[in-house]
C-alpha cells in the first residue's frame, strides 16, 4: 500500500507505549541494586509510567481532537524519547520515577492518536480493518516482546539500555511522520477537559500513594478528590468521563473486569519476575523466556477469541477467560521458594490462555455497551486497564514486600494469588449475571 510506511510507523508508535508496561519488569532488579533502591522504589518505578498513562489517556484522544492528531503524536512522540533519555541517565530513582512520569504522559499522547491517524488515512472499510488489525497485531505482540527483550538488554547492556533503545526509534519515526501524517484542521466542536483529568490523575496517584507508602490517612484526601471529580464530571456537558455510562450495567461489568484483569495480572507479574530473579535466581534473559508460556497464549489466542465474541456475544468468553486465568492464580499457591521452573509453568499458561480469551472479549463488550460512543468506550476501557494495573503493582508489592526475605515475599505472593482468584471469581458471577448484546 502506498500508505504503509505510515502504518508502520503508527505501529512503531503503539508498540513502544505497550513495550514499555512489561519491559522494565525484569530491569526491576538490576535497578534495585545500581540506585540502591527497595520494593517501594521499584514499584514507583513501574507505577509512574502505568499512573500518567492511566490519568491522561483519556483527555490525550480529546486533545487530539481539538488541535490536530499529527501535532499530538508529534509531541508525544518527542516527549516519549526524551523521557526515555532521561531514565536511561538517571542518577538516582528519584529522577527515574520522574522521568517515567513524563514517559507516561508522552505514551497518553501518542496512543490514542495512532488508532486515529490510522483510521484517517484508510477510508476504505477492507483497507482500514487490515490496518487496524496489523495495528492491533502489532501491539500484541509488544506483550511477550516486553520481557524478553528487557532481558537481552539488562543481560548484554544493561538497564539503562532498556531506555536508551526507544531514543534512535522514537526519533526516526518523528522525523518520518512529520512527512507522511497529513495535518487536519481542529474539529473545534470539542473541550478538553483539563480539570476533570487532574482530578482523575491526582485521585489514582493519592490512592496508589496510600498503598505503597501505607499512608492510610491519604484516603481520607482520595475520598475528597473521588466526590470532586464525580461533581466535575456530572456537571460538565462534554465530560472526560461521562458518569451516566456508568449507569449501563454490560458497561460497568465490563469496566469492573478489565480494572480486575490488570490489577491482577500486573500486579502478580510484578511479584512473579522478582521471584524468577532474586528467590530463584534467574538472569534477567532467563526470566524474560520463563514468562513467555505467559504472554504467547494471549497474542494467540486474542484475534480467534474476537471472532467468537462477535459471533456468540462476549458474555461467556469473559467468564470462561476469567475462570481460566483463576485457575493459573491457584496453581500459584502452590510455589514455594526451593519449586522448579515446571511447578510454575502450568500457573503461567493458564493464566496466559486466560487472558487470551477475556481481553478481547471485555473490551467488545464495553465498545458494545456505548455503540454511540464506541471510541470513548474503548479509551475508558483502557483507562481502566491502566488504572487496575498501577494499583495492583502497588497493593501487591505492598503486601508481598522484599524478595530479599524469600520465606515472607512467597508468603505475601500466596496472598496475592489467593485475592486474585477471588476477585476473578466474583468477576466472573458478576458477568455472567449481565445480559449483554
Amino acid at each position: 500500500m502506498i500508505r504503509s510506511p505510515l502504518l508502520i510507523v503508527m505501529c512503531v508508535g503503539y508498540f513502544l507505549v505497550l513495550l514499555d508496561v512489561t519491559v522494565v519488569n525484569v530491569a526491576l532488579p538490576a535497578i534495585g541494586g545500581t540506585l540502591d533502591t527497595g520494593p517501594a522504589g521499584l514499584q514507583w518505578v513501574v507505577d509512574g509510567y502505568a499512573l500518567a498513562l492511566a490519568g491522561l489517556l483519556l483527555v490525550g484522544g480529546t486533545v487530539g481532537d481539538v488541535y490536530g492528531h499529527k501535532q499530538v503524536v508529534l509531541t508525544g512522540l518527542v516527549v516519549f524519547g526524551l523521557a526515555s533519555l532521561g531514565c536511561g541517565l538517571a542518577p538516582g530513582v528519584g529522577w527515574l520515577v520522574g522521568a517515567r512520569f513524563v514517559q507516561g504522559v508522552g505514551a497518553a499522547l501518542l496512543l490514542p492518536g495512532t488508532l486515529a491517524i490510522i483510521t484517517d488515512a484508510f477510508p476504505d472499510r477492507t483497507d482500514q480493518a487490515r490496518a487496524i488489525g496489523v495495528w492491533a497485531g502489532v501491539g500484541s505482540a509488544a506483550l511477550p516482546a516486553g520481557p524478553l527483550l528487557g532481558g537481552l538488554l539488562v543481560d548484554w547492556l544493561g538497564w539503562r539500555a532498556v531506555f536508551f533503545l526507544n531514543v534512535p526509534i522514537v526519533l526516526v519515526a518523528a522525523v518520518v511522520a512529520a512527512r507522511l501524517v497529513e495535518a487536519r484542521p481542529h474539529t473545534g466542536d470539542r473541550r478538553v477537559d483539563w480539570l476533570g483529568a487532574v482530578l482523575g490523575t491526582a485521585l489514582l496517584g493519592t490512592v496508589t500513594y496510600a498503598v505503597i507508602e501505607a499512608g492510610a490517612w491519604l484516603l481520607i484526601v482520595a475520598a475528597v478528590l473521588l466526590a470532586a471529580f464525580v461533581a466535575v464530571e456530572s456537571a460538565k456537558a462534554d465530560p472526560m468521563l461521562p458518569p451516566k455510562l456508568f449507569r449501563r450495567p454490560t458497561f460497568s461489568v465490563a469496566n469492573a473486569a478489565a480494572g480486575i484483569m490488570n490489577l491482577c495480572s500486573l500486579g502478580l507479574l510484578f511479584l512473579v519476575t522478582q521471584y524468577l530473579q532474586t528467590v530463584r535466581h534467574h538472569s534477567a534473559l532467563a526470566a524474560g523466556l520463563d514468562l513467555l508460556p505467559l504472554f504467547l497464549p494471549l497474542t494467540v489466542l486474542a484475534p480467534l477469541t474476537g471472532r467468537v465474541a462477535g459471533r456468540i456475544g462476549p458474555r461467556w468468553p469473559m467468564v470462561a477467560g476469567l475462570v481460566v486465568a483463576g485457575a493459573g492464580f491457584a496453581l500459584l499457591l502452590t510455589l514455594t521458594a526451593g519449586s522448579s521452573y515446571w511447578a510454575l509453568l502450568p500457573a503461567l499458561l493458564l493464566w496466559g490462555c486466560g487472558l487470551g480469551v477475556l481481553t478481547p472479549a471485555v473490551v467488545a463488550a464495553a465498545v458494545g455497551a456505548a455503540r454511540e460512543r464506541s471510541g470513548l468506550a474503548s479509551a475508558v476501557n483502557n483507562t481502566a486497564r491502566q488504572a487496575g494495573g498501577a494499583l495492583g503493582i502497588a497493593a501487591y508489592g505492598a503486601v508481598a514486600g522484599s524478595a530479599a526475605d524469600a520465606r515472607l515475599f512467597v508468603s505475601g505472593m500466596h496472598v496475592a494469588g489467593l485475592v486474585s482468584v477471588v476477585l476473578f471469581l466474583v468477576a466472573a458471577l458478576s458477568t455472567a449475571l449481565v445480559r449483554m448484546n
